[in-house]
């Protein structure tokens, strides 16, 4: 059952918590560890422009489809759940907003005590934000419609004057991001794989599923949340759109999303399909197996872009092996990380046409969460470490021997000096700490 409010849309008012809160937790001061968005017009993470933003927000009378199981809370309510939406309940900050951890009754919506009832994410609408009411909506509309375990639970909302805040379902372990690219210990293969295959089941509901299509559009590990079982759930649908529908083969419409994620095609005509999901999950995939962002300016000449860096050796049997994260130190499956590298280059194959379906893709990832054959046991993986050693070893006997000589500097030269790569911090949003450790 869908009911349909009237929402009427104030242009100019501040939400009082302006969120720029200056907590290091929350923010990345590196510049090249963020998100790019595929439109040219801003900088920063998930991205619509300003004006697009404002215009909506602008609008009179525009239509709200509320499912009948979301729940309807008050702004004093929500203020008292996140204890006046103090510092200490902040969880993260994206381009919609701040996001807040609460507590509120199980079945209704008072607030109650911290650490009793239902724990809640509570995402606010920052009216100086890059995403403004009309992802608003979409977020309400497809979530308050869509349930699927591996989609993030919409709880319910809050309209209230021109306030807009959303309440989800609380993610214990945070998001994707900040397991792969925060955390100093690395995530295990396995729980890799089962990620993987839960995000997958999320995008093959959305395409194939659902009563109607719909294309997520902004896949990326910040938007992958996790239980905590390591359960993954889409999250944040504030650029998804409807798919084609008929005769029609696309969608066309503005170039939104991420730099590094957003499909080839997309970005050069705008013409969205569910096959521009499929490519950002390769993406994602590849994030996964090697431990890499998609893009880091930080890496290395020619090892900026991700894609572009790993597509020669995703087809090669006896190259793969270079892409997997050196974190896990040979702790992964020979046959899965193969199967994955196959699947990762069918995924971002150029042709949108020839890249699977993502029901075939969650078929291909089934059976690669319990493979046990562990690359450390292997005599190939072994010749290439130590290989590997003997090269590293050889480059530094190499710069001890430049050092050496750097002391008495010919034609009064100064020694060559080489840039250290620096570390790469999650942007934006903070995965919430659980007192229990990782497998």
């Amino acid at each position: 059952m869908i009911w349909k409010l009237k929402v009427q849309v104030a242009s100019s008012s501040v939400f009082p918590l302006t969120c720029m809160l200056s907590f290091s937790e929350s923010k990345s001061t590196n510049d090249g560890s963020r998100d790019q968005p595929a439109a040219p017009v801003v900088s920063g993470s998930t991205t619509t422009s300003n004006a697009e933003s404002n215009s909506s927000t602008s609008k009179v009378g525009e239509e709200l489809k509320v499912a009948s199981q979301l729940r309807k809370f008050t702004f004093y309510e929500l203020k008292s759940a996140t204890r006046n939406f103090r510092p200490e309940s902040l969880l993260g900050e994206g381009g919609f907003g701040c996001v807040f951890k609460g507590w509120i009754e199980e079945n209704g919506t008072a607030p109650v005590k911290p650490g009793t009832g239902l724990t809640v994410a509570v995402k606010t609408l920052n009216h100086d934000g890059l995403q403004g009411h009309k992802e608003w909506l979409a977020e309400v509309n497809y979530l308050g419609e869509l349930q699927h375990p591996n989609l993030v639970k919409l709880i319910g909302y809050c309209i209230e004057d021109d306030q807009r805040l959303l309440v989800y379902e609380f993610m214990p372990r945070g998001s994707l991001e900040n397991h792969l690219f925060r955390r100093s210990l690395p995530l295990p293969w396995p729980i890799r794989m089962k990620i993987a295959l839960g995000a997958a089941r999320g995008l093959a509901f959305l395409h194939e599923e659902a009563e109607k299509p719909v294309i997520y559009r902004d896949f990326k590990t910040s938007n992958i949340l996790l239980d905590a079982d390591y359960n993954a759930k889409l999250s944040d649908f504030g650029l998804a759109k409807d798919g084609p529908e008929g005769d029609k083969t696309h969608v066309s419409t503005r170039v939104m999303g991420t730099y590094g994620y957003a499909a080839p095609e997309y970005v050069m005509t705008g013409h969205l399909t569910s096959k521009s999901d499929v490519y950002s999950f390769g993406v994602v995939l590849l994030e996964m197996m090697t431990g890499r962002r998609s893009m880091d300016k930080n890496r290395p000449n020619g090892e900026h872009n991700l894609v572009e860096w790993a597509r020669p050796h995703l087809g090669e049997r006896r190259r793969f092996f270079r892409l997997i994260d050196p974190r896990l130190d040979g702790n992964f499956s020979i046959k899965g990380a193969l199967k994955a590298a196959q699947l990762a280059h069918a995924c971002l194959s150029r042709d949108p046409k020839s890249r699977p379906l993502m029901s075939e893709v969650v078929e291909v990832l089934k059976p690669l969460i319990n493979l046990k054959d562990m690359a450390s046991s292997s005599y190939f993986f072994q010749s290439m470490q130590a290989e590997r050693a003997a090269a590293n070893s050889n480059n530094q006997t190499g710069r001890n021997g430049l050092k050496s000589q750097a002391s008495f500097p010919r034609n009064g030269h100064q020694p060559v000096r080489s840039l250290s790569n620096g570390s790469h911090p999650s942007p934006y949003r903070q995965s919430p700490k659980p007192n229990d450790k990782q497998p």
